[in-house]
């Protein structure tokens, strides 16, 4: 009871000077990624809140609430993955797991480092949980690759967009001013604004069930749920491949 009720108040803070300490070591070393969650903590406030009760609100995500499966084991389940037909979002999410090495396991196991997460029996923490494993199947439904840094960044606006959560935002915004100045950063910057623009206007994608998404064909899935393709983020892509700039990302992979 005491862990519950821990949670459940300390979702309302913001810790500004934990979440700076985090954001400088991140920009130190973009792949010390345990940064992420870091901030994730100090900022989100009431934001997993927020989306746990708004996905409680619905028949369908009362139902998953109820269930409270943990999506990382059924990500982690090969053959299930494997079993989707080619043209589906769950074959277009295993080559993305074949195309990167990136596995859920591997993105839990990063957010465990300095906190035991899975350990905590708690509404809240399960969607914390819920978003987290989340993250790889926007990259294959936002058309934004784990391209470095231009792909995460416009994949964490996109999310800040999606639940408010203040830690998205804060480092979509310090990944952008680490970059603007440089060749090319102002066209980085416009995609990354435009990821945001996109989450604004897609539907709600953590009220999915991932077992009917994943055996919808994607180009169907994108278009039901309101996901233009990536203009500016394309745009981006190329002018960073021309320069031969492909630095290091911030963001949680």
């Amino acid at each position: 009871m005491a862990e519950a009720t821990a949670l459940s108040t300390s979702t309302y803070k913001r810790d500004w000077k934990s979440a700076f300490a985090a954001v400088r070591k991140l920009l130190a070393d973009p792949n010390d990624t345990v940064q992420v969650f870091r901030i994730m903590q100090a900022l989100n406030g009431a934001a997993t809140k927020w989306g746990y009760d708004k996905l409680v609100a619905t028949p369908e995500g009362g139902r998953m609430a109820y269930r409270r499966e943990e999506l990382c084991e059924k990500l982690m389940d090969r053959a299930w993955v494997n079993g989707f037909a080619p043209g589906t979002v769950g074959a277009a999410y295993r080559d993305f797991l074949d195309r990167t090495g990136y596995s859920a396991d591997g993105l839990k196991e990063v957010s465990n480092q300095d906190r035991q997460a899975e350990d905590v029996a708690h509404p809240y923490a399960w969607y914390g949980r819920r978003q987290r494993d989340l993250h790889d199947i926007w990259h294959v439904l936002t058309g934004y690759q784990a391209d470095e840094p231009l792909g995460e960044l416009c994949l964490v606006n996109f999310s800040y967009a999606q639940g408010g959560g203040l830690g998205w935002g804060f480092i979509a915004k310090m990944g952008v001013l680490k970059t603007l100045f440089k060749k090319n950063g102002w066209t980085v910057y416009r995609a990354v604004r435009e990821g945001y623009a996109r989450g604004r206007k897609a539907a709600w994608l953590n009220h999915e069930d991932i077992e009917v998404l994943f055996a919808e064909n994607l180009d169907a899935a994108r278009k039901r749920l309101r996901l233009d393709p990536p203009v500016r983020y394309k745009a981006a892509q190329r002018a960073l491949s021309e320069t031969g700039f492909m630095g290091s990302a911030i963001a949680a992979e």
